[in-house]
């Protein structure tokens, strides 16, 4: 009785008494070509939006800042991947000042930053990128984003918006 093993990705297979088939002729050797497979890099990005309670420019807002809220954005890399987040200034900015708008005319600056004291400004390129560690795991990371609405804006009532896009660089 002959038997045979193969090597997986292999069309060699091993006779009985040590010798090697080629498509099952026994004495016949073929090459083992080995298996591989790029591992791409790649990154998601997800963003959980900024809601702002009331600001009142009147009492509460008048001399202190809004720093009542915060956003996130989480990213799922490939292990080791070396990344930057950036966030844009929205879509209603003006030089360097993000700003909500209320309606067509009406604008409330606001600031997003990446850290709670609301020091380092989270923008879109260098030096405002925020940069983490590298990925440990494919695992998701997620990432405060800080907001804060300077005091004593002199703005009509109304509700402000905009719209800002955040990308992970990697």
């Amino acid at each position: 009785m002959r038997n045979q093993q193969a090597a997986f990705g292999s069309d060699d297979h091993r006779c009985s008494g040590g010798g090697h088939s080629r498509n099952g002729v026994c004495g016949v050797r073929a090459s083992e070509p080995p298996i591989s497979v790029t591992v791409a890099n790649n990154c998601t990005i997800t963003a959980l939006a900024v809601g702002f309670p009331n600001y009142d420019p009147i009492v509460t807002h008048a001399t202190t800042p809004d720093n009542s809220t915060s956003g996130s954005v989480t990213i799922t890399c490939t292990k080791g991947s070396t990344t930057t987040i950036g966030l844009s200034l929205g879509a209603n900015f003006t030089g360097t000042q993000a700003r909500m708008l209320n309606g067509t005319a009406n604008y409330l600056n606001y600031g997003l930053y990446q850290d709670a004291a609301h020091t380092i400004v989270w923008g879109n390129a260098a030096p405002n990128l925020y940069t983490p560690p590298a990925a440990p795991s494919k695992a998701a990371r997620t990432y405060t984003v800080n907001a804060q609405i300077p005091a004593a804006q002199d703005v009509p009532a109304g509700v402000y918006s905009d719209t800002v896009v955040a990308t992970v660089n990697f």
